[in-house]
């Protein structure tokens, strides 16, 4: 019942990512934003979450995870009824923002409670692996649930779809969860939650900027905003004595490996998702709501992957099911790459069932590592970190994957045929047949769906051959020897660690 209670707020969580996918023509067509309000409406709720996971995680650890949670639950209930009702563009974008704090404290509470209420490995591991599996399973649900509701109702009841999982937590919480998690004497350091807010959020916003209108001053300088209050956040947590993020967790191997494979991960999964679904609209002709239907499939079997990797990491050991699960993803890339076409819809069903199993094994095992070797006192904090990872993995994914993915296509398609838009990319394609006679038309598709094949082939190598690379980073870091748990704050941090980080802030003063 406890595991139940943890994960239906993540089931919430995760379709909120995706839930829009099919609203945003309906509000569109109520609300009448400006183009730059309609992205804001749908990017501000991930933008905001990602920015604040390592945030909250560390508020979680002060004040207690259950309590936070709860803080949460109602911050989500609330945010959703003013979402549903929202009667003008910008009361909808603070609605979606409000949604995205009170995720961000629902998000590292629910890991973290996992490490306390799950005392035995094993037990944890089963845990950790259903969480992991309804956080994915939300994000392909939310399409569905979406179009669903839109067929029956108006737009604002994908967002009341919320408010009763959350009554429900709020009941249930004080009856099956622990409320003496708290750390007391723990600080909140507010300049660096600004800081760590200022890095995520502009890294982010940057990166999908690049991705969806190419490189320009303006974006990159956003970007190196980000980078530069990054590397003051690191500064200043080598200076605090009780840091937001301790970066001696960094410094033990595994851990850090976990962190980086995680992030790839992400990076593979949401750059494939993407590339997947204009296939399955733009070559195959599905429409939104048969698309999302067919996505769904790998899911039904990627349900099976997470319980799976929990009991083959009890017999082989967590190192050897990530390789097993890169291997298995970096397959599927590589099954997509040889055999894409324009009409292979058996094929990409295979190949992201392979890849998304892959992943989902491979990150349920790093949660339950991650989470089972956090310091009782940091597992808020640990949990957003791990989380952040995610967001900015598949920030990353989408963008670098889909700029790869746009370049292969410029070069594919044959000079000549058509306007000059229809070379750039395959959504210029789409836009500008319908302009020219038929036979001009469906040459331009022609060439433009097969440029895009190619560009998926190219993509799908590239993928394979960075989880290849990232499975030989998990055989070198499990040669360290394993740390069952790094020690509390209260219990003070490996010595070695702690003189090698001192050193290194001496040095820079």
């Amino acid at each position: 019942m406890a595991l139940t209670a943890l994960c239906l707020p993540m089931l919430i969580v995760s379709m909120d990512v995706s839930v829009l996918f099919f609203a945003v023509p309906f509000i569109a067509a109520d609300l009448n934003p400006s183009p730059a309000q309609q992205l804001w409406i749908f990017d501000v709720y991930g933008f905001v979450l990602a920015g604040l996971l390592l945030t909250m995680g560390s508020l979680a650890d002060r004040f207690g995870h259950r309590r936070v949670l709860m803080w949460g639950a109602v911050g989500f209930s609330g945010a959703s009824l003013l979402a549903a009702f929202s009667s003008t563009p910008e009361m909808l974008i603070i609605a979606r923002a409000v949604l995205a704090v009170a995720g961000a404290t629902l998000m590292p509470s629910t890991l973290a409670l996992i490490r306390h209420v799950f005392d035995d490995d094993a037990a944890r591991a089963k845990a950790v692996a259903t969480w992991n599996a309804v956080l994915a399973g939300g994000v392909a649900l939310g399409p569905i649930i979406s179009g669903v509701l839109l067929e029956h109702f108006w737009w604002g009841s994908v967002f009341l779809i919320n408010i009763p999982v959350m009554v429900a937590l709020l009941i249930a919480a004080p009856l099956l969860l622990p409320g003496h998690t708290a750390v007391p004497g723990r600080r909140i350091d507010v300049l660096s939650a600004l800081m760590a807010f200022g890095t995520i959020l502009p890294v982010i916003y940057a990166i999908k900027e690049i991705a969806a209108a190419g490189w320009s001053p303006g974006r990159l300088a956003i970007g190196v905003v980000g980078v530069v209050l990054g590397v003051a956040f690191v500064r200043r947590q080598r200076r605090l004595g009780d840091p937001m993020l301790d970066l001696a967790l960094l410094g033990e191997r595994r851990f850090a490996a976990s962190i980086w494979t995680n992030l790839i991960c992400m990076f593979a999964l949401l750059g494939n998702s993407i590339m997947v679904t204009q296939y399955l609209q733009s070559v195959l002709g599905f429409s939104p709501l048969r698309a999302a239907l067919w996505s769904v499939v790998p899911s039904l079997f990627v349900a099976v992957a997470a319980p799976t990797a929990a009991v083959a990491a009890g017999r082989f050991g967590r190192p050897a099911v990530m390789v097993g699960g890169l291997v298995v993803a970096a397959c599927g890339f590589a099954l997509l790459a040889a055999l894409i076409g324009q009409d292979s819809l058996l094929v990409v069903l295979v190949a992201s069932t392979l890849l998304a199993g892959g992943i989902v094994a491979t990150t349920s095992v790093i949660a339950d590592h991650v989470v089972g070797i956090a310091p009782a006192d940091r597992a808020g904090a640990t949990s957003g970190l791990l989380e952040t990872s995610s967001e900015l993995g598949g920030a990353l994914g989408i963008a670098l994957l889909g700029s790869v993915l746009n370049a292969v296509y410029r070069v594919s398609y044959p000079a000549g045929v058509g306007p000059v838009e229809a070379g750039r990319s395959l959504a210029g394609a789409s836009a500008v047949v319908h302009r020219e006679p038929a036979e001009m038309a469906a040459q331009i598709l022609d060439a433009a769906r097969g440029a895009f094949v190619d560009g998926m082939a190219v993509v799908a190598w590239v993928g394979a051959g960075i989880l290849g690379v990232t499975a030989v980073l998990i055989v070198w870091a499990a040669r360290t020897p394993s740390v069952d748990r790094l020690p509390t704050v209260s219990e003070g941090v490996t010595d070695r660690v702690r003189s090698h980080l001192r050193a290194e802030r001496d040095g820079d003063q």
